[in-house]
């Protein structure tokens, strides 16, 4: 690769990067404004995974990422003293424990989001303006019903009621949102598998045994998980949920630099192939 070259491909991986640190600010905002919906009586300690949990999964996932790339691209191996080596360590960790908190929070929603069961009939939705109701959108979207507003939400024999909440949905949005809910845990799921995979990757890396069986065992197990992440972003981009899709969309690329990374530390590792 040329230094050109070599130069443009770091300024895109790291505009990547920060595309992937606003999203942390955009979940929030979604996430902050959808509270006061989903926590009528405020929001507990013990509630703040499922609250935030997109907010916590992404801020977790980018500390993770940079870890990655200063493990796999930055740092040479003449740096990985004990003590870098302890802190890199303990500082994945730490993003482990929160990743697995955020998925907990992600299992939580579905758990909530498929106990909803109780139903309202409803003639009319005007009937609700200036009551605080809300419409559920989706998973982290409720509109207000108002007098302006009450005629646009669709019109069904009866509404399901969230718990706790005063957010009602119709049949077909509670199916959605369900399926939603379902990605969330899904897609979770898969990179922590993903993840699982990688750490053996600069394991063996490091003692120089990312070689025949090993190697290809993870890059078929990869390349199914991956195919597994992009299904859940074209979901979410058929569904019309931009930010979803847009995050996963990031998170795919940047993931595809630290494989590049990896490749090419396998490549230094193994030097100059000779006649």
């Amino acid at each position: 690769m040329s230094f050109t070259h070599a130069k443009t491909f770091q300024i895109f991986k790291y505009l990547v990067y920060s595309l992937l640190a606003i999203n942390v600010y955009v979940f929030f905002v979604e996430e902050w404004a959808a509270a006061p919906h989903r926590f009528v009586q405020g929001i507990a300690i013990a509630d703040v995974i499922e609250g935030f949990a997109a907010t916590i999964d992404t801020s977790a996932w980018l500390l993770l990422l940079l870890m990655f790339e200063l493990e796999t691209a930055v740092l040479a191996d003449h740096h990985f003293t004990k003590k870098v080596t302890i802190s890199l360590y303990g500082l994945r960790a730490v993003c482990y424990g929160f990743i697995v908190y955020a998925f907990y929070g992600y299992v939580s929603k579905l758990i909530y989001i498929s106990g909803i069961s109780a139903t309202m009939r409803i003639d009319d939705l005007c009937s609700l303006a200036g009551q605080s109701w809300t419409f559920a959108i989706d998973l982290d979207e409720y509109a207000a019903i108002t007098a302006d507003r009450c005629r646009g939400f669709p019109v069904a024999d009866h509404y399901f009621k969230f718990p706790n909440a005063s957010a009602i949905v119709d049949s077909l949005g509670l199916t959605e949102i369900r399926r939603l809910a379902w990605v969330d845990v899904i897609n979770s799921g898969v990179w922590l598998l993903v993840v699982a995979v990688l750490e053996i990757d600069v394991w063996l890396q490091e003692r120089s045994l990312l070689l025949g069986k090993a190697l290809a065992a993870s890059r078929v197990s990869k390349f199914s998980l991956y195919a597994m992440l992009l299904l859940a972003a074209i979901y979410w981009g058929v569904k019309g949920d931009f930010v979803d899709f847009w995050d996963a969309f990031l998170w795919l690329v940047a993931f595809v630099f630290i494989e590049l990374n990896i490749f090419e530390w396998r490549q230094e590792s193994e030097g100059p192939v000779t006649a």
